[in-house]
């Protein structure tokens, strides 16, 4: 059975395997023996703090095949993005340009540095093995944790963000970093992401140009290159989008790739889930489907994907195995959304 739930210091060694096979442009799972384990760390202490509102915190999930005794993906939760230092992004504007004496009137596409979205709750670190992109334990992965954020709405903001990584070749060249930032240091894309993950991505956004960017002005491939996604990024964007979340406002101010936002209570997974109570048996056979069933605890969170044949207002009918996986037992609420 795979199992979500939160990272151990236990678990390092796998988490940086996860780590070594994330494409560029994840700077959030650097594969960095100290930097995972301070990740993990940090993850510990938050799990174990007792919270009011959204601070510091950050969130590490993983994902187990118990049977196996190995992970198979990684997942996080930011509780504010940029709490100690600005989550910069490129905003989308238009600039209108008009002449009377002319009779022009212009609309420009233009890039605006801002950080407008600091202190958003952020959703990094997203990582399955190759054989489960596409399945049902994508969304386990992805989406477990937004039952979570379900579960402990005092520990996040009121709306959630997410950098999607942008498009880069097959030789990690990026044509929007190429465009833009190559001009202001002397690094490749890759080489410029992986400083990211090792330090911090603040320190060069501060050395990026902090006035408007003339879309027209910059290479076809760069324009092009706006709002894509990295093939191996497509299965986080897909699941998010099918979430609720908006794109178009934002990109990443390296790669170009979008930046998703969503107010926490139109996401799907919050809005349509719902805690109902245990009863353990044999759950009925056949004319079920897919659901993600996840435990109402910190420490101990557990979340699962199981074949129910579950109607609303009704208990959910969870076999020992599955109460076990989760950590419940007859009479515990569990929280339930379908996949």
């Amino acid at each position: 059975m795979l199992v979500m739930r939160p990272a151990q210091m236990a678990d390092l060694s796998e988490v940086q395997r996860l780590a070594a096979d994330s494409p560029i442009g994840v700077t959030s799972l650097p594969d960095d023996l100290d930097r995972l384990r301070d990740k993990i760390a940090a993850s510990e202490a938050s799990f174990a703090a007792e919270v009011s509102f959204n601070g510091e915190e950050s969130y590490f999930f993983v994902l187990e095949d118990t049977t196996a005794g190995k992970l198979v993906g990684c997942s996080a939760i930011v509780a504010s993005a940029g709490y100690s230092e600005p989550f910069y992004s490129f905003r989308n504007e238009t600039f209108v340009h008009a002449s009377r004496e002319l009779k022009i009137h212009n609309k420009i596409h233009v890039l605006s540095q801002c950080h407008d979205l600091t202190g958003n709750s952020l959703l990094t670190s997203f990582y399955v093995v190759p054989d489960l992109v596409g399945t049902a334990w994508s969304e386990l992965n992805s989406r477990g944790r937004l039952l979570f954020v379900a579960n402990h709405p005092e520990r996040f903001a009121d709306s959630v963000v997410t950098e999607i990584v942008g498009y880069s070749d097959e030789n990690g060249d990026s044509p929007f970093w190429d465009a833009i930032g190559r001009n202001f240091f002397d690094l490749n894309y890759a080489a410029a992401e992986r400083l990211c993950g090792l330090k911090s991505r603040t320190f060069l956004a501060e050395l990026m140009p902090h006035y408007p960017i003339y879309v027209p002005l910059l290479p076809d491939t760069a324009q092009e290159a706006m709002g894509q996604v990295h093939p191996r990024a497509q299965i986080t964007f897909d699941i998010l989008m099918r979430e609720g979340f908006e794109t178009d406002h934002y990109i990443d101010i390296f790669d170009g790739g979008p930046t998703l936002h969503a107010r926490v209570s139109g996401i799907r997974s919050i809005a349509q889930s719902r805690v109902v109570p245990v009863k353990i048996g044999e759950p009925i056979r056949g004319g079920g489907r897919p659901y993600l069933v996840a435990n109402a605890q910190l420490q101990d969170y557990r979340a699962v994907l199981l074949e129910l044949d579950w109607a609303p207002g009704k208990p959910v009918t969870l076999d020992l195995e599955a109460a076990e996986a989760l950590g419940v037992g007859e009479g515990v609420s569990v929280r339930v959304v379908a996949v």
